[in-house]
């Protein structure tokens, strides 16, 4: 997203009889018939299997978009079953399991992923996700690194490595995190919010206030409604201003 070759020809016996160049032409002729037919009947036999594979994968992936992680997986193993080389459906059997909480087996689909393909920056980011989820933080660190190394401006992997930062209170180090994913897209606004977090997190209220109006600004429901109740907020939460913000 190998198949086992049986070649009917290589098992031919052919008798040549030496001195008659007629039969000895025949023969050969007939030899490399049988070797074509065989070829075109095998090159039949793996578009079929083929195709069979990305059926599957795509009734996997119409599962998944539908909420059917359970049927995604069954679809998407069996994808598998005849195609296994297939980075592509060992990221969408991932992202099944990490979607039912399975994040370890999770892991395990997005390592296969990146064992075909070293450069799949999907299966990074989404390992550095359910890492995260794990409270893997160090290594979630990594997969995110290794995801924006592949794909410099791959702006989720960047805010999402600045929460993981947070979470090892490294506040200056995702607070530049933040930043280059909103260099990238400026109107991000679960950068600017996340990026308050780390300053409030720190009780830098002039720009945790600063940072979270331009995510109020971009989404007001959301963030006025998510910063009453965050305990990032705590630290500044008493203050007038950041009151006054959240109205």
């Amino acid at each position: 997203m190998v198949y086992g070759r049986c070649l009917v020809a290589s098992s031919l016996i052919i008798f040549l009889t030496f001195g008659c160049s007629d039969s000895s032409t025949s023969s050969t002729e007939n030899t490399k018939q049988v070797v074509q037919e065989n070829n075109v009947a095998q090159l039949l036999i793996e578009a079929k299997a083929s195709q069979k594979a990305e059926d599957f994968f795509n009734q996997g992936n119409n599962f998944l978009d539908a909420q059917r992680y359970k049927e995604a997986i069954a679809s998407y193993e069996q994808a598998l079953a005849i195609k296994s080389e297939s980075s592509e459906t060992w990221i969408n059997r991932g992202n099944a399991l990490a979607s039912l909480h399975r994040y370890k087996e999770a892991i395990t689909s997005y390592d296969q992923a990146i064992t075909i393909n070293t450069k799949k920056d999907e299966a990074w980011y989404n390992r550095g996700n359910a890492l995260t989820s794990l409270q893997r933080y160090k290594e979630a660190i990594a997969s995110y690194n290794k995801a924006i190394a592949i794909k410099p401006d791959k702006y989720e992997a960047l805010i999402n490595r600045g929460i993981a930062l947070t979470k090892l209170q490294r506040y200056k180090e995702a607070i530049v995190s933040y930043d280059k994913a909103i260099a990238i897209k400026p109107d991000k606004h679960e950068a600017y919010y996340n990026k308050a977090c780390s300053y409030a997190l720190q009780n830098n209220l002039e720009l945790a206030i600063e940072n979270l109006d331009k995510a109020i600004q971009l989404a007001p429901d959301k963030y006025k409604k998510l910063a009453k109740t965050d305990q990032d907020f705590n630290k500044v939460r008493n203050n007038q201003q950041f009151q006054k913000l959240l109205q």
